[in-house]
């Protein structure tokens, strides 16, 4: 009986007690949501990566100087042209009034619009409108409105606009273009002032370098790629400059025209051209390099043409055998063909089968770094050319002239007939002196032989070896014994073929 108090008040103490954790919770639960807090969840999951540098600083300073370029030409209506079977519809005035075509006639003007007569738009014809034939990319170099393009973007049209990057349009004129390297400038003539970019020094661009492309592919507008310097030097027969560089920057139609970049803001090359089986990019890209386009474009600015130095020589590289054949000891310079008859080298002298190897002092490392050197010097200006004759150098001073406007071939003036032919076993030729006593026909060419290998022909003439000129097969096997005696490898052949001169270098002893 005494127990009954004490379980009784154990009982209320804890109906008390979670009466009051009860109470407790829901003064908190009311306080969390008067009070607008949530509840607090583990953080997200962020990792400090290392930061690379990115292109965004570089991109928002030069975009504003890089345009989208809108040319336009003016292109006659096919009817104009006389394409059109519809050119006279007056023709069919003579058909039952109830024909198709004379209904058509008379409810459909030429151009298709309704309530306009066969001839009712013809008074207007000479006024044509020029239309949309190419668009590409270019870039400001100066404030006052000056741009760079491709050549090949401009050079179908009479009208051109630009659209800037903020979305404005400006008229055009075309200054000059330079098909040779494909490049033209045009002025923008405006009451404002732009935003422009400058040229790199492209001598200190390195393979691996990066480079951003900016322009306008497929006409989308201002369009950022980005990539790498592939390759310097690049000769892609486009030219006789060609002296790209190679970026794997996403290229594409439409951007032609456009910069790339280095990190400064400067532009190192011009995109020209790209590599592509598909007609897509595929990573390779060819820019005009800042060096050449600068001077190009300062000329073009100044009058509107580019003169260029002409020495008035054909030429080609120099092989080993053939530097072992004349005693050099590098296979660096250009090997003169032929110098052309009214050209400035060969009234100062220099002669076929002479080795250009320098220009004022400057190495010449191949016929196409030749041709740089020459053309970047100004018509009329005297030069030392360095050459090598003889087995020895010597240097002449040649006044340049300017490239003539079509293209000069050098003239052999050399008819070729068979004689009696005579072999020439060890160097797998049979030969016989030409009709007019100029050298030696080539009749047979053993196919396993050097002379197969390095292209000699039937029907070729070889006129000279080793610089001696020859008359007879007696004049070849004295040279080659010659040139044995001298311990050279080599002999030198100068070939004459459709009024071009070559030279090739044959193995001593070798057929």
């Amino acid at each position: 009986m005494s127990n009954a108090p004490t379980s009784l008040s154990r009982s209320r103490k804890r109906f008390m007690a979670a009466a009051a954790s009860v109470a407790l919770a829901g003064a908190i639960g009311i306080g969390a949501v008067a009070g607008g807090t949530a509840p607090v969840f583990a953080e997200a999951v962020r990792v400090e990566a290392p930061q690379a540098p990115g292109f965004a600083d570089v991109v928002s300073q030069v975009s504003p100087a890089v345009v989208s370029v809108q040319v336009k030409a003016k292109i006659a209506p096919a009817s104009d042209r006389g394409d059109s079977p519809f050119a006279n519809p007056g023709d069919f005035d003579n058909l039952p009034d109830n024909h198709p075509l004379k209904r058509f006639f008379r409810q459909f003007g030429e151009d298709g619009s309704q309530n306009r007569g066969p001839r009712s738009n013809r008074g207007d014809r000479g006024q044509m409108k020029p239309r949309p034939v190419a668009q590409g990319s270019g870039f400001f170099i100066s404030e006052d409105g000056y741009l760079v393009t491709n050549n090949h973007v401009v050079e179908d049209g009479s009208a051109y606009t630009v659209v800037t990057d903020d979305g404005k349009e400006y008229d055009a004129k075309l200054i000059g273009t330079d098909p040779r390297t494909d490049l033209a400038v045009l002025k923008v003539d405006a009451d404002a002032k732009f935003t422009y970019v400058g040229f790199a020094d492209d001598a200190k661009v390195r393979v691996g370098d990066w480079v951003v492309a900016v322009g306008n592919p497929f006409g989308l507008g201002g369009t950022v790629t980005a990539g790498i310097v592939s390759a310097r030097g690049r000769d892609i027969g486009a030219g006789p400059y060609d002296d790209f560089l190679q970026i794997d920057a996403a290229v594409n139609r439409g951007n032609s025209g456009g910069p790339a970049f280095n990190l400064n803001g400067e532009v190192v090359g011009i995109n020209t051209a790209i590599f592509s089986p598909s007609g897509g990019n595929v990573g390779i890209a060819f820019a005009i390099p800042a060096s050449t386009a600068k001077q190009v474009v300062q000329d073009l600015m100044k009058s509107g043409s580019v003169q260029r130095g002409w020495l008035g020589v054909e030429i080609q590289p120099v092989t080993s055998d053939i530097a072992e054949s004349l005693g050099l000891k590098s296979d660096k310079g250009a090997l003169v063909a032929s110098a052309q008859d009214t050209g400035p080298a060969k009234k100062a002298g220099i002669a076929a089968g002479d080795i250009i190897t320098a220009v004022d002092g400057q190495d010449v490392a191949s016929p196409k770094e030749l041709s740089r050197l020459i053309a970047g010097i100004t018509p009329g200006k005297s030069v030392d050319i360095t050459v090598w004759r003889n087995g020895k150098a010597e240097t002449i001073k040649v006044g340049l002239g300017e490239i003539p406007g079509g293209d000069k071939q050098a003239s052999a003036d050399q008819q070729a007939e068979p004689g009696e032919p005579t072999s020439l076993a060890d160097l797998g030729l049979t030969v016989t002196p030409s009709e007019d006593g100029k050298g030696l026909v080539v009749t047979d060419v053993d196919p396993s032989s050097d002379a197969a290998d390095r292209g000699i022909q039937a029907g070729d003439v070889i006129t000279s070896v080793n610089a001696v000129e020859v008359k007879g097969a007696a004049d070849v096997s004295a040279a080659i014994e010659q040139a044995a005696k001298a311990g050279r490898k080599a002999v030198l052949f100068q070939i004459s073929r459709e009024d071009t001169n070559r030279f090739v270098a044959l193995p001593v002893g070798q057929g």
